[in-house]
């Protein structure tokens, strides 16, 4: 990249409000452009960070997300907690890329000292630039030559009492070719469904989310448990749940919830009765299928002390061939409402880190929120699994309760489904409400 520690000699541009500066830099460059009009029309390397996934080594609070820094908006910043060293903010490009130059615009509370460093793989960073007596604004580092995927600021030593604030981070340069996505699909997802009523009451959640997710027809669709309150027996099965989501039961790929368990007829007796081979394709209540180029792992978090889960789990991993991973289970090992945070599946978030997993659906907690990606010990790492909760299917909602860290987006009261969209290589989703209308949209990820 910088052979000979170069890429430390060099010093960003600073920008300031000063009118004969501003002036004489006007006429050169004019200047040049009557010198030189061939380059009148050269093009600068594009901006090629704006909307891409982004983490943190923290955030102040969850309005002060590390996305706010690649919104475009100069009126949104990244803000780490106070008063600790180092922090970093961390951006993936989504593939390799060449980068040539970066710009950050500093809030008050900026960098004394940072690096700028690139990698590859998020793990592994060089040093593309360092600044050893930083005083805020806009530093522009326009002579960069450095090659990745993984572009962050490393601050080191902060100027105030405060942390690390920034309202914008931009890279440019010139991102490499991607593959032909050609393996998009479309999934459904949702959580918490069918309480005991039917479309004749109109307060009942559940045939308009029914409605809703027959009406967006995806190639299938993800149930994350409680699929049928209260105590999921097959009569009531069919007396609500089979009026509405059984619709499209056969393209159904369910989970069971802690209330398929309360059956008086025995545990997951009326799911099992009423899903059949649909919800135990493979012969047991957690399976495994491809679609494109993913691989969806089906668990039960009512088991996950059992051993032989979490064995075929491991098994089930070492076979896979694609190149995207995605879970989905009851209970969320991270969660802002009432429930809570569950650490019952903080040893299958660890297996699943470590094969690399990008993506986990959640239920039981009945409000939609999402998490920037994380691992299984809290910490948003760029390598980490986002975690969805989608518990707005229908059952009636539960407030937020204790705002998680890493939260990003949360809604409660609102009833609707997840519009997960995948393609070959990543994945995005809109909260799509009863009323048709988006409540939320994620950032675009990328598979690791």
């Amino acid at each position: 990249m910088h052979p000979n520690g170069s890429a430390l000699l060099l010093t960003p541009t600073r920008r300031r409000t000063v009118g004969v500066v501003i002036a004489a830099v006007l006429a050169l460059v004019g200047g040049l452009l009557l010198a030189y009009p061939d380059r009148a029309g050269a093009a600068a390397d594009p901006l090629i960070s704006g909307g891409k996934t982004a983490t943190a080594s923290s955030d102040e609070s969850s309005d002060l997300g590390p996305q706010n820094a690649f919104d475009g908006d100069p009126a949104t910043r990244w803000a780490s907690v106070e008063g600790k060293d180092p922090q970093w903010l961390s951006v993936d490009l989504g593939a390799t890329a060449d980068v040539t130059r970066v710009k950050l615009s500093w809030e008050d509370a900026y960098a004394k000292a940072y690096r700028i460093e690139i990698s590859a793989d998020g793990t592994t960073w060089t040093r593309l630039a360092d600044e050893t007596a930083g005083n805020g604004g806009t530093d522009d580092w326009p002579a960069l030559t450095g090659k990745g995927r993984y572009l962050r600021v490393y601050g080191t030593a902060r100027a105030t009492a405060y942390g690390y604030s920034l309202y914008e981070f931009e890279v440019y340069g010139t991102l490499g070719s991607q593959p032909p996505q050609t393996g998009a699909f479309t999934v459904v997802a949702a959580g918490d469904i069918a309480a005991q009523c039917t479309a004749s009451d109109s307060d009942c959640a559940h045939p308009k989310t029914a409605a809703l997710a027959q009406k967006i027809d995806p190639k299938f669709y993800l149930t994350m448990g409680d699929s049928q309150y209260d105590d999921a027996r097959i009569s009531d099965f069919r007396a609500y749940y089979d009026k509405t989501w059984g619709a499209f039961k056969a393209k159904t790929r369910p989970v069971p919830g802690n209330h398929e368990t309360y059956d008086p007829a025995g545990a997951l007796a009326g799911y099992k009765a009423y899903f059949g081979d649909i919800a135990y394709p493979q012969g047991k209540t957690y399976y495994s299928f491809d679609e494109g180029n993913w691989h969806f792992i089906a668990l039960d978090s009512n088991s996950f002390d059992k051993s032989a889960q979490i064995d075929w789990l491991k098994a089930d991993l070492a076979k896979n061939s694609k190149a995207c991973i995605a879970a989905y289970w009851h209970h969320p090992l991270y969660s802002s409402g009432g429930h809570g945070n569950d650490p019952v599946s903080r040893p299958v978030w660890k297996i699943l880190y470590g094969a690399k997993a990008d993506l986990v659906l959640n239920g039981h907690d009945h409000h939609y929120e999402r998490f920037a990606p994380q691992n299984p010990d809290g910490k948003a790492v760029a390598d980490g699994i986002t975690e969805i909760v989608g518990g707005m299917g229908g059952a009636e909602p539960y407030p937020i309760e204790e705002v998680q860290p890493n939260s990003q987006k949360r809604i409660s009261g609102e009833y609707g489904v997840l519009k997960m969209d995948f393609t070959d290589s990543g994945y995005s989703w809109n909260y799509i409400g009863t009323d048709n209308k988006t409540k939320d949209t994620s950032p675009k990820y990328t598979c690791h």
